[in-house]
């Protein structure tokens, strides 16, 4: 069978439990990769301490750009594999994960793929919280449209490709993406950029536009499990997610077009949004704890979700595109 590379990116010791965890699962796999990265991004004391500690890995520092599209790059470079699969750091994947994603590759046509990611709640989920939104904490939400098992592009947590399709399509582009800009007073990290979201979504639109007939299968069994902390489960995380993602979908639309950038979309806020809203609101007049909590959740997500794209949209996505399209003729020159 296909080998395969994995990378597993890291920038905080906040979650060394968790990237252990992680390193554990992939070394636990029913198939074995043929090399496990952990790349680790501006921060020397985790680097040192993963080299120190966690055996079965190779550890890098981020090479490129600060930020998560920078460090996949970083191991992506040093892979040797023909196949590259990324996993979280506060991620853990299903035994039979890298069989699963791997066993895809089979058909020729395929050029990455990808499978479920579960919420991991660290604590309970409030009862407002809708499975439509399940994407806020980087997870499958309840309604994804998986036609013939193909999807637009993998979540983050659970994403793999074909080596040759990511280095010909120019990897993930830093306008798009989590970059950390360093550590706060309290020593936690902190992130910054106009769009930290999609840029795994903008990567696969460029690779299908490469590679004509080719797509990204979604294989069901293989599963990884994505931990949700305490504070990621708060109204005011869930408003700050939204917004975060209407802004960058509105920076990947000026980079890939409404048509691919927002075609998955168009059924998530056509149908699958008001059929939740309804469901809700039905349960809620049954008496059901929450029901409606969770209707005016989804409404106000969409709104929030909305504005943000409108925002950036008609404001400043226009600048981001035309340092996107520089920074692409920069590096075909370089």
């Amino acid at each position: 069978m296909i080998e395969a590379s994995v990378v597993i990116c890291a920038h905080t010791l906040d979650r060394w439990d968790e990237l252990n965890s992680a390193v554990k699962s992939v070394r636990s796999q029913t198939l074995a990769a043929r090399e496990i990265f952990v790349v680790v991004d501006n921060n020397e004391s985790l680097r040192e301490r993963a080299a120190r500690e966690i055996e079965g890995v190779t550890v890098l520092a981020n090479a490129k750009e600060a930020g998560l599209s920078g460090g996949r790059m970083t191991g992506a470079e040093h892979a040797t594999a023909p196949v590259i699969c990324f996993l979280d750091d506060d991620a853990v994947a299903d035994p039979c994960w890298l069989e699963e994603l791997l066993d895809a590759y089979q058909d020729p046509a395929v050029l990455g793929a990808g499978g479920p990611v579960e919420p991991l709640w660290r604590v309970p989920p409030p009862s407002w919280f809708p499975d439509e939104f399940r994407w806020v904490v980087g997870c499958t939400y309840s309604g994804m449209h998986v036609p013939n098992g193909r999807i637009r592009n993998p979540i983050g947590a659970n994403m793999s490709l074909r080596a040759d399709v990511l280095r010909r399509a120019g990897g993930f582009t830093s306008d798009l993406g989590r970059r950390k800009l360093g550590f706060s007073v309290s020593g936690r990290a902190t992130f910054g950029g106009k769009a930290e979201s999609c840029e795994e979504t903008e990567l696969c639109i460029r690779a299908v536009r490469l590679h004509p007939g080719g797509y990204f299968a979604y294989r069901p069994g293989a599963r990884v499990h994505h931990a949700v902390p305490a504070q990621r489960t708060t109204w005011s995380y869930f408003a700050h997610r939204c917004l975060i993602e209407g802004t960058a979908k509105a920076v990947l639309t000026s980079l890939a077009g409404a048509k691919d950038g927002l075609g998955a979309e168009g059924r998530y806020v056509r149908v699958v949004l008001p059929r939740a809203v309804v469901k809700n609101l039905g349960a809620a007049l049954c008496g059901q704890a929450g029901a409606a909590m969770r209707a005016g959740a989804i409404v106000a997500g969409l709104g929030l979700t909305t504005f943000a794209y409108a925002r950036t949209r008609f404001g400043g996505a226009a600048e981001i595109r035309s340092r996107y399209l520089f920074s692409r003729l920069r590096g075909r020159g370089a």
